[in-house]
Formats: structure tokens, sequence, C-alpha cells
């Protein structure tokens, strides 16, 4: 059976549960992992911004966090995760080696700091912007 989180609606949140722990249970929401990869996206060169889609647009107008913009997981089954972005990439840029940099930086970020297996790590391009600042012209 496959249960699906999604940053975008209201869930129990919980994504990674670790029973292992002498000390108790653990267990990690799924914003958790939205910052981790929105934060990760980031720093890869050529990203511009995660964008959001219009569920993101009309959550937002309900309190949703700028961090969980663009991005949703998916809880494959109890042991991986399904990761989208959607993002704007730099005009210019070599779209698919950018994207595959994304995918193996979030990837790696994601089960460094949970533990958690991420099975896919998909990317939409939703657009491209050019990061030259225009000169007010006189």
């Amino acid at each position: 059976m496959e249960h699906q989180l999604d940053s975008d609606m209201e869930t129990d949140g919980l994504v990674a549960e670790t029973t292992g722990s002498s000390y108790g249970q653990i267990s990690i929401n799924n914003n958790v992992v939205a910052i981790i990869a929105h934060e990760t996206a980031k720093k890869v060169p050529g990203v511009v911004e995660l964008q959001g889609t219009l569920a993101d647009g009309i959550a937002g107008m309900i309190g949703k966090k700028s961090k969980d913009k663009g991005i949703r997981i998916e809880k494959e089954n109890e042991e991986h995760l399904t990761i989208d972005l959607n993002v704007v990439l730099a005009f210019g840029v070599k779209i698919p080696e950018i994207c595959v940099q994304l995918q193996a930086a979030v990837k790696e970020a994601v089960e460094d700091m949970t533990g958690q297996q991420v099975f896919a790590v998909n990317v939409v391009v939703q657009g491209v912007r050019s990061l030259e600042v225009k000169k007010s012209e006189d």
C-alpha cells in the first residue's frame, strides 16, 4: 500500500520513523525533508529558485511556509521517499547537467541528514531566467 505525504496537504507529516533507538521512537516531519531539499537546491549553481505550483500559491494564502514552495514529498513505502522539485534555472546553463547535479545533491543531503533512503528526486524545470541586472535607462 502506498502512503503519500505531500507538503501541500494537511497530514500527520511523518516521513521517517526509526525504532532502533533504545530511548524510543524517532519521527521526522515531511516539512523537515522539504527544508533540507530547499536549502540544498539553493546551493546548486544554476538554480535561481524553487517555484511553486498553483496549489502552492493557494496554500501560501493560508500560511504555507516559503521553504516548502515547489517541493513535494511522497513516501513510496516504509523505507523510500520520492522528492519532486519545481525549479527555475539560470538562462544559458546546460539544463540536463544542472538537473543531475540537483538530483544528486538533494538525494545525498536528505539521506545523510535523515537516514531515510531516497528512491527518486524528480526535477521539473518551470522556467529559465536571466541573472543579469537590467540597467535603468536615463
